[in-house]
């Protein structure tokens, strides 16, 4: 609801708009409230029409935004790929998700290498350690 989208889409809409938190430049032109409003109509990036005259949604520009689809519409793919939260990794060797918790910095460890490159200040940043 955020982001104006179903959650199906999101990654569309990501694709469409960037992320940069993510490194995901999106496409051109394309601003969170005008690939929302593509994506409320169409819902996938395969859905929506080449030419803007079929939308049937009012965009600002949608001729430009529709063009610049047309154009990166490979690049938009790739995008969501990047997007898109994989759920079905496979866990190393016998792991559980438990087992990947992180648990904190090793304190020993963090603290020898810190002198190591005499990085006095740098020993009081963690805020949890390992146990």
């Amino acid at each position: 609801a955020k982001l104006g989208v179903a959650p199906q889409s999101v990654p569309d809409l990501l694709a469409l708009m960037g992320d940069d938190a993510d490194g995901i430049p999106g496409l051109p032109g394309f601003g969170a409230k005008g690939a929302a409003a593509v994506l409320q109509a169409y819902g996938k990036l395969e859905s929506i029409p080449d030419n803007a005259a079929e939308w049937t949604v009012k965009v600002r520009g949608a001729d430009k935004l529709a063009a610049t689809l047309k154009a990166h519409r490979e690049d938009a793919r790739l995008y969501r790929t990047l997007a898109t939260l994989v759920e079905d990794a496979p866990l190393p060797g016998t792991a559980s998700l438990a087992d990947l918790e992180w648990k904190g910095v090793p304190e020993a460890r963090f603290k020898a290498f810190c002198e190591g490159l005499g990085l006095k200040s740098l020993q009081r940043r963690p805020r949890r350690w390992a146990a």
